[in-house]
């Protein structure tokens, strides 16, 4: 099955094994808009969601449509429904701790030792707070989950809450974090007190952005 974004006329390809019976949800990998496409045994005339333009044949020169994986369009229904996910990619003790940190802040939180798979599902749109460390991969490894977040587009990154978590820092340094383009810093010896850390950022953020999304929203609706 293919469709186009309404918002940004991204095109978007979803493997036909993987399309439900019914209207499902999937989210677009560069806009983040959230689409409903009716399922396979659904009459296009009964879908009570906003139409989908059909997708024009390809040109030669025209960019492949985003593949959406199993997980991110699951991950697509759970934004519906007023879910959240976070993704973890940390090692020894502290991983833990933040994992229950997040799971009473309300997230599905994966910690995932395969780096390249999560950087994948978050680029797609997957998870919505990151936790992680500022190491670079020695030569001829892969990258880390910090060097992938910080290739991502602006706009995708942005959308993402990041934590991140080293010696070098000052637990809840605004100027550190600022510098390093994360959202929040913990020191390791901090993570006690993460879910208070992560609670209020999370909150001072929204208060920030609030405007932004407003904006968006009339021009979105006009």
């Amino acid at each position: 099955m293919q469709a186009q974004c309404p918002q940004c006329s991204t095109r978007v390809q979803i493997d036909d094994a993987k399309v439900p019976d019914r209207p499902f949800k999937v989210r677009c990998p560069k806009c983040q808009n959230i689409m409903t496409l009716p399922g396979r045994a659904q009459d296009p005339a009964e879908s009570t969601g906003p139409t989908i333009p059909p997708v024009p044949p390809p040109s030669a020169e025209a960019a492949p449509p985003a593949m959406l994986s199993q997980a991110a369009l699951e991950r697509a229904e759970r934004a519906a429904a007023g879910e959240r996910d976070a993704i973890i990619a940390l090692g020894g003790p502290a991983a833990e701790v933040l994992q229950k940190a997040l799971e009473h802040l309300g997230f599905h939180a994966d910690v995932v030792e395969d780096v390249e798979e999560g950087a994948r599902l978050l680029e797609q749109g997957v998870y919505e707070l990151a936790v992680t460390s500022l190491s670079v991969a020695e030569p001829g490894h892969p990258e880390t989950l910090a060097q992938r977040m910080f290739r991502m587009p602006l706009d995708t990154r942005r959308r993402v809450f990041v934590v991140l978590v080293g010696e070098e820092f000052r637990s809840g340094d605004g100027t550190q974090a600022w510098a390093v383009q994360a959202d929040l810093v913990l020191h390791p010896g901090d993570t006690a007190r993460a879910e208070h850390l992560i609670r209020a950022t999370m909150n001072e953020r929204k208060r920030l952005y609030q405007p932004l999304e407003d904006a968006r929203r009339r021009v979105e609706g006009s």
